[in-house]
């Protein structure tokens, strides 16, 4: 069995895939031309991928039996960004993976998707286009699960004393949370059918009880696109 993670190379996507060798899985890692791999993952097979590239991506996923979407839109002048990567970027990720058989799919979204009355959308509009991806995703048929982490911060000290706050959809508009967590989080995901078919926002802070990821989101609802 073998997990493609796309995104791999990004500050949130090669968490990911460290968190996934230590689960002992077998990792792929896509990533786009001439990224750096860090040296934790270099035992890892990994493929350059184009995301516009049907051939690219069907090669790629090819024999992959999940696919954890870690791609996003970087900053950048070039405000059409989030449009490629986050909505068209997304969509073809979800498109090749049914080409190739491919049913499992978690995808790294954010907080406040969907939302037009946002800061974050000075940047290219980027939370609707994300929400653009997102609903590729749930129209799909396919085995996905949709995670929306809250404002991402790069602390790697202390996180067995946060707790993380596991919501529904649009039920959390700000607060934060390490990508480490986020991590963590989508291979929780993955190794829960409970989550399938689940928008799930989390955020993080010292306060909050601790809880597990299966009986956090028991009682959440499934989405129906």
């Amino acid at each position: 069995m073998t997990i493609a993670i796309s995104g791999a190379s990004g500050k949130t996507g090669y968490r990911i895939a460290e968190e996934a060798v230590k689960m002992h899985s077998k990792v792929k890692l896509l990533v786009r031309q001439r990224s750096r791999i860090i040296s934790s993952l270099s035992k890892c097979d990994y493929s350059e991928v184009d995301l516009f590239n049907p051939k690219s991506l069907d090669k790629s996923l090819k024999g992959c039996s999940s696919l954890i979407i870690a791609t996003g839109a970087r900053p950048s002048i070039d405000l059409t960004g989030p449009l490629k990567i986050d909505a068209i970027g997304v969509k073809n990720q979800v498109e090749s993976c049914k080409r190739v058989g491919l049913k499992r799919i978690i995808l790294v979204s954010s907080l406040c998707t969907g939302k037009l009355l946002h800061p974050l959308n000075l940047f290219g509009l980027i939370l609707i286009c994300k929400r653009f991806g997102e609903r590729s995703l749930e129209g799909s048929g396919l085995d996905w699960t949709i995670i929306r982490p809250g404002g991402l911060t790069e602390q790697e000290d202390n996180l067995d004393k946060q707790g993380i706050y596991y919501s529904e959809a649009n039920q959390q508009e700000d607060s934060s949370i390490p990508r480490r967590l986020v991590a963590k989080t989508c291979i929780e995901a993955f190794k829960s059918n409970e989550s399938i078919g689940k928008i799930i926002e989390v955020t993080s802070n010292e306060e909050l009880e601790k809880t597990s990821f299966k009986k956090a989101i028991s009682g959440f609802k499934m989405t129906v696109e």
